[in-house]
Order: C-alpha cells, then sequence, then structure tokens
C-alpha cells in the first residue's frame, strides 16, 4: 500500500500539477496585487472612487458588491491576457 501511495505521489503529472498548482498560487498574489494596489487606484485618480457597495436595491439586496466583484474580475481578465500575451511574444522572440 505505501508503494502504492509513493509510486502515485512519484508520478511526474502528480508533481507537475502540484507546481502548478504553487506557482498558480503564487502568481495570482501579484496579479491581485496589480489590481488592487496599482491600476485600481489609477482609475479612482481617473474617474472617482471606483467602489460601488453602496449601490443597493430594496433595504437588503447589495448590488454594488456584485458590481464591484464583476468590475475586479474584469479588470483582472484584462491584466492576464497583456500578461500572457507579452509572455507569448517574449517567448517567441527565444526561440
Amino acid at each position: 500500500m505505501w508503494s502504492e501511495l509513493k509510486a502515485f505521489l512519484l508520478r511526474g503529472d502528480v508533481i507537475t500539477l502540484a507546481v502548478a498548482f504553487i506557482i498558480g498560487s503564487a502568481f495570482n498574489k501579484i496579479v491581485e496585487s496589480l489590481v488592487a494596489d496599482v491600476i485600481t487606484p489609477v482609475l479612482g485618480m481617473i474617474i472617482g472612487t471606483p467602489d460601488f457597495s453602496g449601490i443597493k436595491i430594496g433595504e437588503s439586496i447589495m448590488i454594488g458588491n456584485f458590481i464591484n466583484a464583476v468590475v475586479s474580475f474584469l479588470i483582472v481578465g484584462i491584466v492576464l491576457f497583456f500578461m500572457i500575451k507579452a509572455a507569448g511574444k517574449k517567448g517567441e522572440e527565444v526561440k
């Protein structure tokens, strides 16, 4: 049983997946910091504070929080798109 577990854990695809997960988590922190600490403040200077959390429907539906989440998702998506595009061009130059 231990040998089967060891064989499973040391298979190349499991280790590759673990490394990819760890790198993805670290990359996520970089992207979140870029969006929260650089892009969002710049947008705030241009269009005012980009915070919609005060928007409500009725007394209890906090639609503003949902709008904040959607805006954040779009900004992260745009940042990832350009970062991956830039990394792809960099990789083409190396070849």
